[in-house]
């Protein structure tokens, strides 16, 4: 499933993220990809132990945790520690697939990446190229939203960000262990969630029999 959620951050959430980025040291993008992933990845991004990863990191999940689109779409088991990258004139990421196991930094913690996720901190009318590049099975997605907005994907999708021409392109991204670990089955939960909510007729009895097949089908699919 591919989900634009518009409005992650609030607009001062937002301000606060790039007053603070626009201060912070960065260092090449390279040291948190893999072996293969490294020879494709021309970025920079921010120290994930440095106070402002820490600090704005925190406060990105804060902002998850208010915003039930998110909830509903991911499912969240765990979240890795929100990242933050800039790509500037002449830099890209190109084609790859994300680790399938990530290691929570300073802990014996594993996640395994069901989906990924990049929030967007730049307004697209400040660079040029920086287009996520998303392929699954019905085509290719050419992804740029405006800032505080963020698209969720399927971590088993090739993707890559196209070359920046123009200003420079800030996000942060970061990956999800989902409860339920298939694609298939999140957007089957996911559908049917939306369904529930859009035909608001709690009191009805038929609300009732499709909330309990929402939570039987959480309850067979998911793990905590």
């Amino acid at each position: 499933m591919l989900l634009h959620i518009p409005h992650v951050l609030e607009d001062d959430e937002l301000l606060h993220c790039r007053s603070r980025l626009s201060k912070a040291d960065w260092q090449d993008g390279r040291a948190t990809a893999g072996v293969q992933s490294a020879q494709a990845k021309r970025n920079i991004q921010l120290p994930d132990q440095s106070s402002e990863a820490r600090e704005l990191g925190a406060l990105v999940l804060r902002a998850l945790q208010r915003n039930a689109l998110f909830m509903s779409a991911a499912l969240p088991r765990h979240v890795f520690p929100p990242l933050f990258n800039k790509y500037e004139s002449g830099m890209e990421f190109g084609f790859h697939v994300d680790n399938a196991i990530r290691q929570v930094p300073e802990t014996s913690h594993r996640i395994r990446t069901d989906v990924s996720a990049t929030l967007f901190l730049s307004a697209p009318e400040e660079y040029d190229g920086g287009e996520l590049i998303v392929e699954d099975t019905f085509g290719t997605h050419s992804i740029k939203l405006p800032a505080g907005d963020m698209i969720l994907y399927p971590a088993t999708s090739l993707h890559r960000v196209a070359p920046v021409t123009r200003g420079a392109r800030i996000a942060c991204f970061f990956w999800i262990q989902s409860m339920v670990k298939d694609d298939g089955e999140r957007t089957l939960l996911f559908n049917l969630d939306r369904a529930i909510i859009e035909l608001g007729i709690t009191e009805h009895p038929a609300a009732t029999k499709l909330t309990s097949v929402y939570h039987n089908l959480v309850r067979k699919w998911g793990e905590v």
